[in-house]
């Protein structure tokens, strides 16, 4: 199914490995791609995967959408969870690249049912460990 704004389809492995990660927590994070006007999984991280390495995975000049399962302590000493959708977009990555990930986004979003913190981020300290524990309250 097209997005009217965009022409953008979604491709159902998106949902279907995002259900994955939420039920089941088979993954750590999930790399989304827009490709021949799909949106389609690019990679997939192991529940192991560290936050480095998941950022290491974005690339420098390109957009990107991202899905990381933040875990965390609360001040109760509670182990949690929360799931941030980051939007991906380098200031160094092509203008038209920027639009179509922007145009794409809230429709993207709302295929992914269960996405508990939003996150835009242009540069690697946007989305930095602090930030993830910041909004986690």
């Amino acid at each position: 199914m097209a997005n009217a704004a965009s022409g953008m389809a979604v491709h159902d492995d998106c949902k279907l490995k995002f259900l994955e990660l939420k039920a089941k927590r088979t993954f750590r994070t999930i790399v989304y791609k827009i490709e021949d006007k799909e949106v389609r999984v690019e990679k997939l991280g192991e529940p192991e995967q560290s936050y480095d390495d998941f950022a290491a995975s974005l690339p420098d000049n390109e957009c990107r959408y991202a899905i990381y399962d933040f875990d965390f302590v609360t001040e109760e000493n509670c182990q949690k969870s929360k799931i941030f959708f980051i939007a991906w977009s380098p200031d160094t990555a092509k203008v038209r690249d920027k639009m179509i990930y922007a145009s794409s986004k809230d429709r993207f979003k709302r295929e992914l049912d269960g996405i508990q913190v939003e996150l835009q981020a242009t540069d690697p300290t946007e989305m930095g460990l602090d930030v993830f524990k910041s909004r986690t309250n």
